[in-house]
């Protein structure tokens, strides 16, 4: 009998992994739609909008079309601009931001970063004609950008004063407001062609007191102001203030909170804004009182009249990312969430209606053969970069890096980065390493704190390939037949771990390095990047690294995981005691042991929504008035008290939420009567509102 070591057995799953990710790709997706795609097919959405960081969303309608940026901190170019039909679907259409050159900071040179600075909390406005940006870059002030298409060219111009997180009000009587600030909300009037802030307009809006945040976003709706903003924080709700004119006097409600997504904290340095070698890191925890909930965002009217809120989340090492809400309005009050759970985001929900449909697709073109004249649209670079250094056309077919003198991988110039995708991802580029010289390294990295990477590196006229781990502090080098190698990372953002491997004759992949795991830090203020690097330690430029190709399989890049069983019988078990659903004297209860379990067959009710119907013929039924979460059993034909939008949590989990309560169905602790009036799920999923289920044995 053959025993294979770890390392053989990680290869071939590797090999697996890639065959099933290309045949799945090939087979059931156009090339436009490999990555992540919030839009199931069936007339549903799964939250997020977007499996990768995307932080301080804000969005704008403009006829049928919505726009949306947010923030991209260091990166360049900085500002994209997303566009849409239908809220889900999303493509980018450009950046608003090409370059900003403030200095040397900004080109990572003498030593310096802006690591978490740059471009930051952009407010996106269109008015008579005219897209603006307004965004702010820490000690350069005030940045507006300005374009008469959203594709560009936009402008920039720059206002000597910052305003934290703000939003601009083009009001109806011609002024023009900008409201920003933390906790305190201040106002200041700007000039008509948005070059200056008025002289002695700035004043206090909204006094701490009323427990308003950071993050606003203003809108008059109706003749009222309104200000969505998020208490400072990633444990947070988001509040909105309301009032008849901007004198006041405010009233402030929440509309969002302890909406988690069943997310709990991920792994975290133990100093967590700037964190420092050792790079302590803290374990994850799942608690409530840690739950990642959503916050800071704003919300939108459609053609049709239906309001929408948008709002980000810290989901761990992959970033911050951007979710869709509908939006339930009671007595004046935009709440997220659906009626009878107000301020609670559902995971899976039937798209918006504006009046267009849209193909399924993903915002980016994540693969690059480095074949066009340009880079694909998801390409950034960590900071300026220095143009002369890099090209698509030296070598044709191949991104080739010269290097530049850096001490490490953290100030090396010229990085390529884009976003990693969740839940999973697999990126893989080839790189020829002939051109390199002495004290050059180049290859394929985490850009995060701490940063990993693999690479091939030349020391005196040796060539190795080379893993280094920052949090570990030492590199790990083997030896190289050849300069060609294909370098490959496997993130698993549902575990926040990675680990790197390489091929040198482009089949089987071999492991180096340990498990690496994936911490979300504050200061990058971004979620875990793909690099393709090239530096040399030497102090000196070096030579050249031309990279080949660069790919990213995702093995999960929809949010249905698994089609809905429609038509088959199957049973459920509550994932955090095991007992299975039954239907027992006319009620649904959970009962301990396989034996009791009852068998339902899932019957298809259009939009991923679906009846459950027992051998009896009678269904799972939600009753009414004065019993809203109670659920029983019911012969007949199926109504909404019957039917329950099927919600995948992505990691083998299913809910049941009631068209009746827009609440959960939830299993008690113990055996005994389910309800369907849970809010959400726990961020550790063990509630008794997160169920599994299997083929019944019939």
């Amino acid at each position: 009998m053959t025993t294979l070591s770890a390392n053989a057995v990680r290869a071939t799953t590797y090999v697996l992994i890639a065959m099933l990710c290309a045949a799945l790709s090939a087979s059931a997706q156009s090339p436009k739609t490999r990555s992540w795609a919030a839009d199931n097919g069936n007339g549903t959405y799964s939250n997020p909008l977007f499996y990768d960081e995307f932080s301080d969303p804000d969005m704008i309608r403009v006829g049928p079309d919505y726009y949306l940026t947010g923030t991209t901190m260091h990166t360049m170019p900085g500002l994209p601009i997303l566009h849409s039909q239908d809220l889900v679907n999303w493509r980018i259409i450009g950046y608003a931001l090409d370059r900003l050159d403030l200095g040397p900071d900004f080109r990572l040179e003498d030593g310096k970063e802006i690591y978490g600075q740059g471009i930051w909390a952009p407010s996106f406005r269109y008015h008579n004609g005219t897209y603006y940006i307004f965004a702010n870059v820490n000690r350069f002030g005030l940045q507006v950008f300005r374009a008469s298409d959203p594709r560009g060219p936009w402008k920039h111009n720059r206002i000597q004063q910052g305003l934290h997180d703000l939003s601009v009000l083009f009001d109806d009587d011609g002024r023009i407001y900008a409201v920003y600030g933390a906790s305190t909300i201040r106002i200041v009037e700007m000039n008509a062609d948005l070059t200056a802030l008025v002289p002695g307009t700035d004043r206090v809006l909204i006094d701490k007191s009323l427990g308003m945040g950071e993050g606003s976003h203003i809108y008059k709706i109706k003749g009222k102001y309104y200000i969505v903003s998020a208490v400072p924080g990633a444990h947070v709700p988001m509040k909105c203030a309301r009032a008849e004119s901007l004198a006041g006097p405010w009233e402030v409600k929440t509309i969002s909170e302890n909406e988690s997504l069943g997310i709990g904290q991920g792994y975290r340095p133990k100093n967590f804004r700037r964190p420092t070698p050792p790079f302590e890191v803290t374990p994850p925890n799942p608690s409530e009182s840690l739950s990642l909930t959503l916050h800071q965002g704003g919300i939108i009217e459609t053609d049709t009249g239906e309001w929408w809120g948008y709002s980000m989340q810290d989901h761990n090492a992959v970033g911050r990312l951007t979710s869709l809400s509908p939006v339930t309005w009671v007595e004046g009050w935009p709440y997220f969430g659906l009626p009878g759970n107000l301020t609670r985001t559902p995971s899976l929900w039937v798209k918006p209606n504006t009046g267009r449909t849209s193909a399924v697709t993903s915002p980016y073109d994540r693969n690059d053969d480095f074949s066009g004249p340009k880079l694909q649209q998801v390409w950034q670079w960590n900071h300026l970069p220095d143009d002369s250094k890099w090209s698509l056309t030296e070598r044709p077919g191949y991104l080739r890096l010269h290097s530049l003198p850096a001490p490490d991988f953290w100030l090396a110039r010229n990085t390529l980065t884009q976003r990693a995708m969740g839940p999973e991802s697999i990126a893989t580029t080839e790189v020829d390493a002939a051109g390199l010289k002495n004290g050059d390294a180049a290859g394929l990295a985490l850009l995060n704190l701490p940063y990993s990477w693999v690479g091939v590196s030349r020391r005196e006229d040796q060539f190795a390939l080379e893993f280094y781990d920052q949090r570990a502090g030492k590199p790990i080098r083997e030896a190289l037949a050849g300069t060609r190698v294909r370098l490959r990372v496997h993130c698993d953002f549902d575990k926040d771990t990675a680990r790197f491997s390489y091929s040198a004759n482009g089949k089987e992949f071999k492991d180096i390095g340990p498990e690496l795991i994936l911490a979300f830090q504050l200061k990058t203020f971004q979620g875990v990047r793909f690099g393709l690097f090239h530096y040399n330690a030497s102090g000196a430029a070096g030579g050249q690294a031309d990279f080949d190709s660069f790919t990213v399989l995702e093995p999960r890049s929809r949010g249905l995981t698994q089609p809905i069983p429609a038509g088959k019988w199957i049973t459920f078990s509550d994932l955090s005691s095991g007992n299975r659903l039954a239907a027992v004297d006319g009620k649904l209860l959970t009962a301990a042991g396989a034996g009791k379990a009852s068998a339902f067959q899932v019957v298809d009710r259009g939009r991923g929504r679906v009846a459950l119907r027992t051998a009896q013929g009678q269904f799972v039924s939600v009753s009414g008035a004065g019993k809203s979460g109670e659920v029983v059993m019911k012969a007949g034909k199926p109504g909404d008290a019957e039917t329950f939008q099927w919600v995948d949590l992505q990691r083998g989990d299913t809910l049941l939420l009631s068209l009746v309560t827009h609440r959960y169905i939830t299993a008690p602790k113990e055996p005994g009567p389910v309800s369907a009036d849970h809010p959400g799920p726990a961020p550790d999923r063990k509630d008794g509102s997160c169920f599994t289920w299997k083929p019944a044995q019939r």
